[in-house]
Formats: C-alpha cells, structure tokens, sequence
C-alpha cells in the first residue's frame, strides 16, 4: 500500500524504524555530537559531554522506541519526548559556542543539522496524528 505525504509525495510504509529519514538524521546528528564532544575539555567529560551526548542519544531512540506503540498517544508522547531532547540539543550547541568550545562554523552545522532534523520531526508528529503515515505492525 502506498500513502502520500502532506505534500502529496508517495512513499511505501515503512518496515523498521531506521527506514524512516527522520531517523535517520536523528543518528547522523548523534554521531556529529560524538565527533564534536571528543575536543571538549577533559573536566567536561562528565558534565556538558555527558549531559549533550544523553540529549542527542535520546533524540533518534524516543523515535525508535515510538515507532512500533500501537497507539496514537503513546506514539506521539515518544515523539514528543524526541522533540523535547532535540530542543535540549539546541542550548547545548548555544552553550558550547558561547564557552569557546566549538567555532562558529561547528555551531552553524549543528543548529541546521538540529533544525532539519526537528522539521523532519515535527512533519512526522503531523503525519501520525493524521495518520498518514504508516508502519507495518509485525
């Protein structure tokens, strides 16, 4: 079965969570995070690492553990939970700039890593609350 997108896009039903783009760029931003962390100061490594890599972590598992509820609140308070983690994200990637951490070349790639994959998100929330997108249910 084919379904189309808000924007009139088809595509098929997806069969595992890692089929599914938003994902996909949940775990690239991970990796990302894991990448720009590794150059934070050693007495970081249990604070603002920590703390950042657990946000970034929670970003694409919440989509993954949403993806197979049966039900429509239970979906989406993971997705909403996803939501929550990716904004924490955000002021992370504020705070790493403003502490010289990053440069503002990492900053600009973080912020649109962490922008695209929230529009990702948010059209995702839209599609399961209209039901328009569709996961097999074995």
């Amino acid at each position: 079965m084919e379904l189309k997108g808000d924007k009139g896009q088809m595509f098929e039903p997806s069969k595992s969570f890692t089929d599914l783009v938003v994902w996909q760029r949940a775990h690239e931003f991970v990796l990302d995070v894991y990448k720009v962390t590794r150059i934070f100061p050693v007495e970081e490594r249990f604070a603002l690492c920590s703390q950042f890599q657990r946000a970034a972590i929670s970003v694409p598992a919440n989509i993954a553990e949403g993806y197979k509820k049966l039900s429509k609140a239970d979906k989406l308070r993971f997705l909403n939970i996803a939501q929550g983690s990716l904004e924490e994200c955000r002021y992370y990637i504020i705070l790493s700039r403003d502490l010289l951490y990053i440069n503002i070349e990492t900053y600009n790639e973080l912020i649109g890593k962490v922008e695209e994959t929230s529009k990702l998100l948010n059209s995702y929330v839209r599609g399961v609350v209209s039901k328009q997108f569709g996961e097999s249910m074995d």
